[in-house]
């Protein structure tokens, strides 16, 4: 599987930007899909995930009635709608994918889980 991210770019404090990972591969539509962002000098952080089915889907804290990760497993492509941005939102963004059907709430989050990583975008958000 690989995966290109895009979307990604300035923005002034509460606005919003759309991030999209196109996926390749056939099975896209039984993957675990993750956004995770990492600023410098700190560590890579998990903002959003959504299982196969699209009734399952989970949020960061700090993103949580902000952001919604979305997919459309008929275009491969996963999407993170961002809205209300702040300046701590600033970092690169990166798409995830993961084969593994059984993730739970806890493992879903963590970077060790995926499998596979997009090369990221880069989100700036001025104050």
């Amino acid at each position: 599987v690989q995966l290109v991210e895009s979307g990604g770019g300035l923005v002034q404090a509460g606005g919003s930007l759309r991030l999209s990972c196109a996926a390749s591969g056939r099975t896209f539509g039984t993957y675990a899909m993750g956004w995770f962002r990492q600023a410098p000098g700190k560590e890579r952080e998990f903002v959003a995930a959504i299982k196969w089915s699209t009734a399952y889907t989970y949020y960061a804290d700090s993103v949580k009635g902000r952001c919604t990760i979305s997919r459309d497993n008929a275009k491969n492509t996963v999407y993170l709608q961002m809205n209300s941005l702040k300046p701590e939102d600033t970092a690169v963004y990166y798409c995830a994918a993961d084969p593994k059907a059984w993730l739970t709430t806890a493992y879903i989050r963590l970077v060790s889980t995926y499998e596979y990583w997009g090369q990221g975008t880069q989100v700036t958000v001025s104050s």
